[in-house]
């Protein structure tokens, strides 16, 4: 059974920085990736990376979020700087595993103080 677990979410003020991980068990993953969902809005793609390498972000953090990957460990890291309080919302991540199917975390509150 595939089981993904988050950390690192929390408060912090604008321009602060946060790392979000999570780890998966269960399977190996194609593509991982982290999404958002503020309140009252649809969930979001944040940020995504290929079992290659290869990664994909929203235009509204590009140069300020850095996602990143450990295969061995089956683990996503989301490195977040500069943030602002549109950031603020509840992270998910995402793996994909080589039969495309979709694995999400539970979330992780993020707010950002102005």
């Amino acid at each position: 059974q595939v089981q993904l677990v988050e950390s690192g979410g929390g408060l912090v003020q604008a321009g602060g920085s946060l790392r979000l991980s999570c780890t998966a068990s269960g399977s190996i993953f194609r593509r991982m990736g982290w999404y958002r969902q503020a309140p009252g809005k649809q969930r979001e793609l944040v940020a995504t990376i290929t079992n290659v390498g290869d990664t994909n972000y929203a235009d509204s953090v590009k140069g300020r979020f850095t996602i990143s990957r450990d295969s061995a460990k089956n683990a996503v890291y989301l490195e977040m700087n500069s943030l602002k309080p549109e950031d603020t919302g509840v992270y998910y991540c995402k793996m994909t595993d080589k039969a495309t199917r979709d694995y999400w975390g539970q979330g992780t509150q993020i707010t950002v103080s102005s």
